[in-house]
């Protein structure tokens, strides 16, 4: 398969590897009816950062991404500032993306590509994403897309007119258009069908009036050439018709139990075969990769919407439609589903997952990334704040949503440097990540948990344990000792142990006889044990 080349791309292909896990750290007062929040998360930080560190506990459990990222126009004031320990890309850190940088293809790639391998490591084995993008980085992204997730897993591109006002650019065409490309984790995505429509069924009649009711003429000849399908047909008068150039749609004894049940007939002079698709036999529309705007709504659409709800004024250039994003959501999962936006911008994804539940009872649950976009002239600027968030509790209170929201921040980086600094994350923080880092699992029941007796979960045949205080005086005394080990010992005979602490005082004889690992903490803590 060809690969895409890119300035920086040998640097930041492994870069997401290098990103050191964080806290997520809830902020109380910006929750809104926590008690309702049923698994809804909004998150403010960088959503490289924040995307790493959601995976000890949602890597594989995401059904839907629908990500907008920057279409990089050049107008859009973006800066690629990632924290890449290299010359040549700090060269770029701090400074605008503009129109007129030969460079702006390349950053906008070393931006998105360690995001992608992130958002891919959280998507279910069948789930799917969906990006939305323009001509600017369609054709790269199309290209880096096939190299993460495989080209073999490539759904589709969607063409969305997100605009029906003419642009008035004189001597060029018109844009209205968008695309959202799609890719499946795996070969195990289904696309759903959407309802039918009465303009759907105006094709079908009953001429005949056959018993099975309403019906429509189907192809049926065979897409690609089958030796075995090539037969000829004898009519009732005698004649015979030919095969099509590959051959029928269905074998000869298929085609006969058809014709029997006058599924297959002929026409009047004999010398065609006509092949009913019943109306009772659809159960959907199959989608569509043309989607107009009365459908899925557009960029003013979504601008209308978003002043209803602020007072009359659009608080975000270029919001993305409701319709729109449900309409994917509905195609990509069912009601009980987890969906991730991590380029949330005004909150249209949340917004539609609620707006479906309230429609159909669902379960859906939303989790937003948002950066607050601060910058040296304006360093009080929250996006994730003031228009994420607050859009997301003024719908709920506009349009009666039962549902609420957490919201949460990046916190700390959970590494050597920041641990020996004294900055130590909560034991639930650290067992979480642990068991991650061990299993390279999520922890499916957090009230394994027992910070009293160190315990953190059972893997297959392994128990981990984390021997640690959100103290740092405490935990430089803190180690597995005997005392400890026989403890875990007699709880949990014939097992295997591992045990992550920051000192361990055992004979390495002991240790071996009785299955026990241990794993240094801070400085051995990201080496995976396999448990």
């Amino acid at each position: 398969m060809p690969t895409l080349q890119f300035k920086g791309k040998n640097i930041i292909w492994n870069h997401h590897l290098s990103i050191p896990y964080h806290t997520l750290d809830e902020v109380d007062k910006l929750n809104f009816h926590e008690e309702k929040s049923n698994g809804n998360l909004i998150i403010e930080g960088d959503n490289l950062l924040a995307l790493k560190s959601l995976l000890p506990q949602y890597a594989g459990k995401v059904k839907c991404i629908f990500i907008d990222p920057p279409y990089n126009t050049g107008n859009e004031q973006w800066i690629y500032n990632d924290n890449v320990n290299n010359p040549m890309l700090k060269d770029w850190l701090g400074k605008e993306v503009g129109k007129d940088d030969l460079t702006r293809h390349d950053k906008w790639l070393c931006m998105i590509v360690p995001r992608l391998k992130l958002l891919r490591e959280l998507l279910s084995d069948d789930g799917a994403i969906f990006i939305t993008i323009d001509d600017n980085e369609q054709h790269f992204l199309k290209q880096i897309m096939d190299e993460i997730f495989g080209d073999e897993n490539y759904l589709g591109t969607i063409i969305w007119q997100h605009s029906v006002q003419g642009k008035g650019y004189e001597g060029k065409f018109s844009v209205h258009h968008n695309y959202i490309i799609c890719y499946q984790k795996y070969n195990n995505f289904t696309l759903n069908l959407l309802d039918r429509t009465d303009e759907d069924n105006t094709h079908y009649s009953n001429p005949d009036n056959d018993p099975n009711g309403l019906w429509r003429n189907g192809d049926i000849r065979n897409a690609l050439y089958r030796p075995n399908l090539i037969y000829d047909i004898s009519t009732p008068s005698g004649k015979t018709i030919n095969p099509p150039e590959n051959g029928w749609r269905f074998s000869k004894e298929t085609m006969q139990e058809k014709m029997k049940r006058k599924q297959v007939i002929f026409n009047k002079d004999e010398t065609r075969l006509i092949f009913k698709i019943y109306l009772k036999d659809q159960k959907g529309r199959v989608p569509e990769t043309i989607w107009f705007a009365k459908d899925s709504g557009t960029t003013r659409t979504a601008s209308e919407l978003l002043k209803e709800l602020f007072d009359g004024k659009s608080p975000f250039d270029t919001p993305k439609p409701i319709e729109l994003i449900k309409k994917i959501i509905t195609l990509s999962c069912d009601n009980g589903c987890l969906i991730l936006d991590s380029f949330a911008g005004s909150g249209t994804t949340m917004h539609a997952v609620m707006d479906l539940n309230k429609e159909d009872e669902g379960n859906r649950k939303c989790i937003l990334i948002q950066m607050p976009e601060a910058t040296e002239s304006d360093p009080t600027k929250n996006i994730c704040k003031d228009i994420t968030r607050e859009r997301i509790k003024r719908a709920i209170d506009k349009y009666g949503y039962d549902t609420g929201f957490k919201y949460l921040k990046v916190g700390i980086p959970i590494d050597a440097e920041t641990m020996l600094s004294g900055n130590l994350p909560t034991y639930m923080q650290f067992a979480d990540y642990v068991y991650y880092l061990c299993t390279g699992e999520s922890l499916k029941d957090k009230k394994s948990i027992d910070e009293k007796n160190y315990f953190v979960g059972e893997h297959s045949n392994s128990l981990i344990y984390l021997i640690y205080k959100q103290n740092f005086d405490e935990l430089t005394r803190m180690a597995l000792n005997l005392v400890v080990a026989e403890k875990i010992i007699a709880n949990h005979p014939k097992k295997r142990i591992i045990v992550y602490a920051p000192a361990c005082f055992l004979e390495e004889d002991y240790m071996k006889e009785n299955s026990i690992e241990y794993v240094g903490i801070p400085y051995n803590l990201f080496q995976r044990s396999e448990a």
